[in-house]
């Protein structure tokens, strides 16, 4: 484990490709047996043999490519993004049409679905999704996932010093509650959705309120605590946290669990908010102007294996939909309720759902005067 005050291991939620050339070892352990043949055809050549990925920033290790191109002979190169909006709008201004495989969360790929811009995937050509936990192999954002396949999971919630804050914090209210002494020590995610969603929640309301009262008064309610609020940030208050410059800060469960299993003396808490929160999953999906859609099929068998996905739920601490993955976990991952949460704590949560532009207009705009004061 580093010592306190190390920088913690940059990974988050959107990192979820990352990880250690021990996966080579894995797929060897496990017995796994795939192999190239059985998902390219053999026709497949020159171009064939690359396979360009479009991510989230940091997500990708060059030991799990490598690995991958050991199996398959394929070059793999990636740019990366730092909001489903980005993506979105790279892809919708043609820019993105080197891309075979990309990787949004849930509601944006309702969007691609709505919008015609990901295939109906060839279920024959898919192998493993029978190992996918019953939730997952029929999201409400893509009946019968027609389009995806689901990759991992995981709550948004408040991680928090308890060493600091002696207070036990339980809910979004105690935001508020404990302003005075979280001014510019704590951070919310860099995220509309999440954090107007989180403030809705503590005011009673859906995560995804379409009423225009009820989002004005979360961001009113927001403004409140506006000039507590240290920065609006995904990724970048691990190291604050660690450090002891940040007491709470807004964060997906996989980093949480990552900086309490890298810094237990820290005693830092994870909390799922008793009023509710956000679930959330991400996919692959394969765009309609994929220019190698057989090689991303390639990629989606391989990250389909058990192998990898006990690789990536034991180093990055996702929870993976995988059920066979999940069933060879050793105990103390998949005993953690941070990241397999029992269904009590779950049912107030919610996913983020697309919402109607009008909407999302609104959302946007009190997001713009909030971040930009």
């Amino acid at each position: 484990m580093p010592p306190r005050r190390s920088a913690l291991t940059a990974r988050s939620r959107r990192r979820f490709l990352q990880t250690s050339a021990a996966i080579a070892a894995g797929l060897a352990s496990h017995g796994c047996g795939w192999t190239l043949a059985e998902v390219r055809p053999a026709s497949a050549k020159g171009d064939k043999d690359k396979l360009s990925i479009y991510t989230w920033e940091s997500y990708i290790d060059p030991a799990l490519i490598d690995t991958f191109h050991t199996h398959t002979a394929v070059d793999v190169t990636y740019d990366i993004y730092d909001s489903n909006e980005t993506m979105l709008a790279t892809l919708r201004s043609g820019k993105g049409t080197n891309y075979s495989v990309i990787y949004p969360t849930d509601y944006a790929i309702a969007d691609m679905i709505e919008r015609k811009e990901v295939i109906t995937l060839d279920k024959s050509r898919i192998n493993g999704l029978e190992n996918l936990m019953p939730q997952f192999q029929d999201s409400p954002f893509d009946p019968n996932n027609a389009h995806s396949v689901p990759v991992s999971w995981g709550t948004t919630g408040l991680i928090y010093n308890a060493n600091e804050i002696k207070t036990e914090i339980t809910d979004w209210s105690d935001l508020w509650a404990l302003k005075s002494q979280l001014t510019r020590r704590m951070t919310l995610l860099a995220d509309v959705r999440e954090v107007m969603g989180a403030t809705l929640k503590s005011l009673g309301y859906s995560y995804n309120s379409t009423n225009p009262a009820e989002i004005q008064q979360a961001y009113t309610k927001l403004t409140e605590l506006k000039p507590a609020i240290a920065t609006f940030t995904t990724d970048a208050w691990q190291n604050q946290l660690i450090a002891g410059d940040y007491l709470l800060c807004m964060a997906y469960s996989m980093d949480a669990v990552t900086a309490i299993q890298e810094n237990p003396d820290l005693n830092l808490r994870y909390v799922i908010p008793k009023s509710g929160t956000s679930l959330w999953s991400d996919a692959m999906v394969i765009p309609v102007t994929a220019p190698n859609p057989d090689v991303a099929y390639e990629w989606i068998n391989y990250m389909l294996q058990p192998a990898i996905a006990v690789d990536i739920t034991k180093r990055l601490f996702f929870a993976t939909p995988n059920q066979a993955a999940y069933d060879q976990l050793p105990n103390p991952v998949r005993n953690n309720q941070n990241l397999f949460p029992p269904e009590a704590t779950l049912k107030p949560c919610e996913r983020i759902i697309t919402l109607p532009p009008q909407v999302s207009e609104i959302y946007d705009r009190y997001w713009t005067r909030l971040t930009s004061k």
